[in-house]
């Protein structure tokens, strides 16, 4: 991987981090569903352009259904559980746990299609989950009261189901739409997701005007942490494949813990930290990235 390579892969990494922190700030104040719903709105009028002037508008013919159906587990039903999960997570736990998202997706390809689940595999979900369960523990020591604690766990789960979706939207494309073009899918994966979010975000007006910083936050949500992460995105799966672009997974919680830390002074415990490390080895073992051969090659040069 080239320097200029790496420099994209950072700056996706640090822009998906960011959302969390932007979610946090604006969803007080929009509410879940408009914040998401001016997500996307933003996003699609940013990528809608890009799509016909690189002529990929004809990969919706015969997949709009599947498409749609991609929106909804990759846009409009995770984006606003993290949102409301933002409303009382700290942006950074919430990107650490969208870091199981990797793993998700292994359990929804050896349950729906019978891949097969390698011992490391399976060790990294067992590991990864450990990891969800120390951040649990984090969040329960921090409730005062018995009723705090619960309102705690149910944004934790939000954020796991969440993760998820993603885990079933990667599977279902792989399935139904291979070969249809990144911009193709993520143009119609925020469309679809503001068909359905605008009319609904009718029901959630705010009953006063959203502050500077809120406004000013979600527009750079749909804008940069959206649009602009995206066509990124696009262009590492382009000159790196897939499986290298999506090794920005590891470095999203990073940035989202450094940039909750600098910009809203939110705190990291000893038991954060230890879940995300879980949660890190858990994912690169879920997903190869470490494998038990690789572990014992070491072994033996030692």
């Amino acid at each position: 991987m080239t320097i200029k390579y790496l420099l994209e892969l950072l700056l996706l990494a640090s822009l998906w981090g960011a959302s969390f922190i932007f979610m946090r700030i604006a969803s007080p104040e929009f509410g879940p569903i408009l914040l998401i719903a001016f997500r996307t709105l933003t996003a699609s009028l940013l990528l809608l352009p890009i799509l016909y002037i690189t002529k990929n508008q004809r990969s919706f013919a015969g997949n709009k259904a599947k498409i749609f159906i991609v929106g909804m587990f990759n846009t409009c039903i995770p984006f606003v559980l993290f949102a409301y999960a933002t409303l009382t997570l700290s942006g950074g736990l919430t990107s650490v746990l969208n870091a199981t998202t990797p793993m998700f997706g292994a359990m929804v390809a050896y349950f729906w299609f019978q891949d097969k689940l390698s011992p490391s595999a399976a060790l990294g979900l067992l590991i990864g989950f450990i990891g969800v369960y120390f951040l649990t523990l984090d969040n329960m020591a921090t409730g005062n009261n018995e009723q705090e604690q619960h309102s705690m766990l149910l944004p934790t789960l939000a954020a796991l189901v969440a993760s998820l979706c993603y885990g079933i939207s990667a599977n279902f494309t792989k399935r139904f739409l291979t070969g249809v073009s990144a911009i193709t899918l993520a143009t119609g994966s925020q469309v679809s997701a503001s068909i359905i979010l605008i009319p609904l975000s009718l029901w959630f007006i705010p009953t006063q005007m959203p502050s500077n910083i809120a406004i000013t936050s979600v527009v750079i949500l749909g804008l940069l942490c959206t649009g602009v992460a995206y066509i990124i995105f696009f262009h590492l799966i382009a000159n790196l494949g897939p499986n290298k672009a999506i090794s920005v997974t590891y470095l999203i919680p990073v940035f989202g813990l450094l940039w909750g830390y600098i910009f809203l002074n939110e705190q990291t415990s000893t038991n954060m930290l230890l879940g995300c490390g879980f949660i890190l080895v858990g994912v690169a073992l879920a997903t190869g990235l470490i494998k038990f051969s690789a572990i014992k090659t070491q072994k033996s040069q030692w």
